[in-house]
Parts: C-alpha cells; sequence; structure tokens
C-alpha cells in the first residue's frame, strides 16, 4: 500500500491547479480521462450488455491468454519455443506458488489461480500499450474478482469443514477473555478482505497510469524542453512494467493465503 500512497501523494502534488486550471493556459491535464468506459459502437447509454472498450480489452487478454498458453505450446518440443518457455515458466511459478503456500491438497484450485493470475498479469501489460485501456484499473473488474475469491474460500471452508470454519475466528490461544473481543475483529477482517484485494489491484494501477499522464500534459505543453517530464516518463513507465507484474503476483498470493485459511481454519 506504500506504493499506492505514494503516487496518490505524487498525483495530488502534479495535478493540483492544473486539473481545474483554464484550457487557454496550456497546461489544464486530465490524467482520469484514460479511465473513461466508452460503447464501442457509439452513443451514450451503457447497460449491461452494450460492449465497450473495457469488453474489448478484457477480450484481447483472454485472446492473448489462450495464444500464449493454447498455441503457443501447442507443438512441444524438447528444446522449447519462446512462446513455450514463457507458458511453462508462468505454469511452474504458479504451481510452485500453490504448492508452498497453500499446501499440496489445494493443487486442485490450481486451475483457477492460474487463471486469475494470467488474466490480471496479462490485463496490467496490455494496458501499458500506448492508447490502450487498462481493465484492471476499474473497480468494478477488481471487485468481481475479488467477490469470486472470496465466495470461493468461504464455500470450500463450509464444505469442507462445515460449522468447524467458524474456528478461523475463534482464538483459542488467546485468554479466555479477550477471545470474543479478538472473534469480532477476526470476522470483521474476514470480510473487508475483497475490499483491500480489490482496492489494492485497481489503486495501484490506476495510480500509476495517473502519474504517466501528468507527466505526459507536462511534455506536451513544454515541447522541446520537456527533458525532465520525459526522464520521469521513461522512469515512472519502468516502474509500471514491474507493478503490472507484482500486483498480479501479490493479488494471487493473496488469494492463496486466503485459500489456505479455507483449507485449514483452525486458529
Amino acid at each position: 500500500m506504500g506504493k499506492l500512497f505514494f503516487y496518490v501523494a505524487l498525483a495530488l502534488v502534479l495535478v493540483s491547479g492544473l486539473v481545474f486550471a483554464p484550457e487557454t493556459a496550456g497546461l489544464a491535464i486530465h490524467p482520469m480521462e484514460q479511465f473513461t468506459v466508452t460503447p464501442l459502437f457509439g452513443g451514450d447509454h451503457i447497460a449491461w450488455y452494450t460492449p465497450t472498450n473495457v469488453t474489448l480489452w478484457m477480450f484481447l487478454a483472454v485472446v492473448a491468454i489462450i495464444g500464449l498458453l493454447v498455441f503457443g505450446s501447442s507443438n512441444r518440443g524438447i528444446v522449447p519455443s519462446r512462446a513455450q518457455s514463457v507458458a511453462e515458466l508462468a505454469y511452474g511459478f504458479i504451481y510452485k506458488m500453490v504448492e508452498d503456500v497453500t499446501g499440496k491438497d489445494a493443487v486442485k484450485f490450481f486451475p483457477y489461480i492460474m487463471t486469475l493470475f494470467m488474466f490480471i498479469v496479462t490485463a496490467n501489460f496490455l494496458g501499458l500499450i500506448p492508447m490502450s485501456f487498462t481493465t484492471t484499473s476499474h473497480f468494478a473488474v477488481t471487485a468481481i474478482l475479488a467477490m469470486l475469491v472470496f465466495v470461493t474460500v468461504t464455500i470450500t471452508g463450509f464444505v469442507l469443514h462445515g460449522a468447524k470454519f467458524l474456528g478461523l475466528f475463534w482464538v483459542s490461544s488467546a485468554p479466555l477473555a479477550l477471545r470474543p473481543i479478538l472473534a469480532i475483529i477476526e470476522l470483521i477482517s474476514y470480510f473487508v478482505r475483497p475490499v483491500s484485494h480489490c482496492i489494492r489491484l485497481a489503486g495501484n494501477v490506476m495510480a500509476g497510469h495517473a502519474v504517466l499522464k501528468v507527466f505526459a500534459g507536462f511534455a506536451g505543453a513544454l515541447g522541446a524542453g520537456a527533458f525532465l517530464p520525459i526522464f520521469a516518463i521513461t522512469a515512472v513507465y519502468a516502474l509500471e512494467v514491474l507493478v503490472a507484474f507484482i500486483q498480479a503476483y501479490v493479488f494471487t498470493i493473496l488469494t492463496c493465503v486466503y485459500l489456505k485459511d479455507a483449507l485449514h481454519p483452525s486458529h
């Protein structure tokens, strides 16, 4: 969360006096316009079935994943191709994460966790393409992903353990007088999980892209003398490439941690 706070503070400093500046000033920067959801085929009305730029880039993320994991590794050989190497690296990386964090009994959830990671990391990297749209910057997308994890973990816990799953909220190692208070805290913390899960991903992605937009506005206004803004854009973009992977990794490893609580709920 430290990176998120840094970006928010930096964006506020840079945007202050610029977002609300007159258009004639030449420095009117609107960093949040890049996150506007627009229909693909014109019009202003957006219904639940309307194809939008979000729909398009989510579809492209799915196509890219299929191209890498299915077609890229279809002709498996002793000497792997580049696509096969990347696919095998991703497979091994997530499989080991699931085993190390959640345990071997969680391997049956590997396809779901692998799908989560590949979708998020692919959407993050596609969002770094100029003129693209970053679907993971929208809370509507990340909230659905987080709620799916929350519901899956909760149902799994009750299916496997029944009422014993509630032992997750009962800290038996604490003094008896403190256990009810700690149970309330644990219960609140449990239901806050999907909120923090989705905000962490969307907030970091959105903040980074907003800062890039601000520096790009400075570079466009200064013209040939925009050395510092261009340097800042390069540095922040390099950081965003790293963040695109890290945020997918964090979302996935938290999913593994939550799943571990469902498989082994005792405190």
